[in-house]
């Protein structure tokens, strides 16, 4: 099938802007300094190190080829348009005209190329890596038109997730992208003193009309949500983006805003299995009894998401809610699993929880399961590390097992497999080869299985199979965190599928 966006970009447009409904008033707004609080630094300008510490820049500083409105329809960014061959092997994306990066360099197909490039990198493509596997090569025709092809026929949606996942990087930058950011974005980056502080200055030359509203954004880092809290009933900061589930509600109930985003992450039990009793795939599958799902999202997010047995948003076609009912909480289960293991006590004991000491949420998660586990006599540490530290650790596979979001969960089912955990080569903890070839083999069927019939069905159920099976991730809920409690003067936020906080429609009401 062949889609050409040009002739429903108008509707989608629309589409988009009925979705936001605060963003499409951007001529009542006024602009000024928004003053944002944060409890975490960045990580780095690399828009690519798609992590959630890096989640209030990147749609700031970068734009993508295409994007997604709230309800997940595409609509045209850096490209204007874009055609997908009708034997689904390449998309041809004409790309937009009269764009220049932060350095004045012109946007186009070679500033394409050299992100494609960097993209398909094993280490310098990060999350992006996983994504860029299903791309077989590209050609650039001219200066505005780039053909992507693939090593075989790629779903619909698999292809625009690509697209909306390609930030551009000016190719002059891409080398020195940790530190310096280099894109088109709305805004560009005028001071950073790290772990205090970092100002976005408009960009005065960007491409989209009337945006950014805002004159600049400061980024204040907070050390737990209380002082951000604070900070944001004293009038010192007009925004928290990013905070906890609880700090939220209490926040709602005294007036502020709160905006839940489209896009929610899945809380994942991450289990490292090259180590210790995390061998043992009995021992493995029993935490999915031993999780107790209602309590974490009642303590962590004060009830705010949804209790999941697998890694899925609700509106994820691979979501199946059975899974939430046979994996409910159950400790007799659990204790039958590990006896099936043939494991001693001593064999099940002696490993550490990673935790990250300065998410006061994930402290308390973890605390639940450290109890609840004792239950059944298994007696963990948990291991304490500062939030830089923790992320490292992380990225790196360095832990026996740890809480982490995962993304995409709400798009087409394989971009799971961008996640470090979930992925299928070049997994950070799991090693190559993968060691669970079931469900590698259950992620190729899905990328190859088209249609909306019974096949497709058939795949998203193997792969849900499959990863019960394995059992290295156990899904506990869903959770927004990109939460943001706004004061009552502030407007135009613009939902965004995966959350992030996007500066350029913000403005003051009054």
């Amino acid at each position: 099938m062949s889609i050409d966006i040009t002739r429903r970009a108008g509707l989608a447009t629309m589409l988009a802007a009925a979705a936001v409904p605060m963003a499409a008033r951007g001529a009542d707004l006024k602009g000024g300094t928004l003053r944002v609080a944060l409890l975490s630094d960045m990580q780095s300008f690399d828009p690519m190190n798609f992590t959630t510490l890096n989640f209030p820049l990147i749609k700031n500083l970068y734009d993508s080829l295409i994007e997604y409105d709230a309800a997940g329809a595409a609509i045209p960014s850096l490209a204007t348009a874009w055609k997908i061959a009708p034997d689904n092997t390449a998309v041809t994306v004409t790309l937009r005209s009269g764009v220049t990066f932060h350095s004045g360099a012109p946007f186009n197909a070679a500033a394409v190329d050299a992100t494609l490039k960097k993209g398909a990198d094993p280490k310098a493509g990060k999350n992006v890596y996983a994504t860029m596997a299903v791309v077989k090569g590209w050609t650039m025709p001219d200066a505005g038109t780039v053909v992507i092809s693939f090593n075989a026929p790629v779903p619909d949606k698999q292809i625009t997730d690509l697209l909306q996942f390609i930030s551009v990087i000016d190719p002059a930058g891409i080398d020195s992208v940790e530190t310096k950011a280099a894109g088109t974005g709305a805004f560009t980056v005028a001071e950073r003193v790290l772990g205090q502080r970092i100002r976005l200055a408009a960009n005065p030359h960007y491409w989209r009309k009337g945006e950014p509203v805002l004159g600049e954004i400061v980024f204040t880092i907070f050390s737990d949500n209380d002082s951000a809290s604070a900070a944001l009933e004293s009038g010192a900061v007009d925004v928290i983006y990013g905070g906890g589930g609880r700090a939220a509600v209490r926040l709602r109930d005294a007036g502020y805003q709160l905006l839940q985003g489209p896009g929610p992450l899945v809380q994942v039990l991450r289990i490292n299995t090259t180590r210790g009793p995390f061998r043992n795939a009995k021992y493995r599958q029993a935490f999915n009894y031993l999780m107790d799902r209602r309590a974490i999202l009642r303590v962590g997010y004060a009830g705010l998401g949804e209790v999941t047995a697998l890694p899925w948003a609700p509106a994820s076609p691979a979501a199946d809610r059975s899974y939430d009912t046979k994996y409910a909480f159950d400790l007799d289960k659990g204790r039958a699993l590990l006896k099936e293991s043939g494991l001693s006590e001593a064999e099940m004991n002696g490993w550490k929880l990673l935790v990250n000491a300065g998410d006061q949420d994930g402290v308390a998660i973890s605390q639940i399961v450290q109890a609840t586990l004792l239950k059944v006599g298994i007696k963990i540490e948990l291991e304490m590390r500062q939030t830089s530290e923790f992320v490292e650790n992380m990225l790196a596979g360095r832990f026996d097992a740890m809480f982490g979001g995962v993304g995409n969960v709400q798009k087409f089912p394989t971009r799971l497999a961008t996640n470090s955990i979930y992925r299928t080569s070049k997994n950070p903890v799991l090693g190559d080869p993968h060691p669970h070839p079931a469900y590698v083999a259950a992620i190729d069927k899905v990328n190859t299985t088209f249609g909306a019939g019974a096949g497709v069905k058939a795949a998203y159920d193997e792969l849900n199979k499959a990863m019960i099976e394995a059992s290295f991730a156990i899904p506990t809920n869903t959770f927004d965190l990109g939460l943001i409690v706004a004061a009552k003067k502030v407007g135009g936020f613009t939902p965004e599928i995966d959350n992030m906080l996007v500066g350029r429609t913000i403005g003051f009401t009054s």
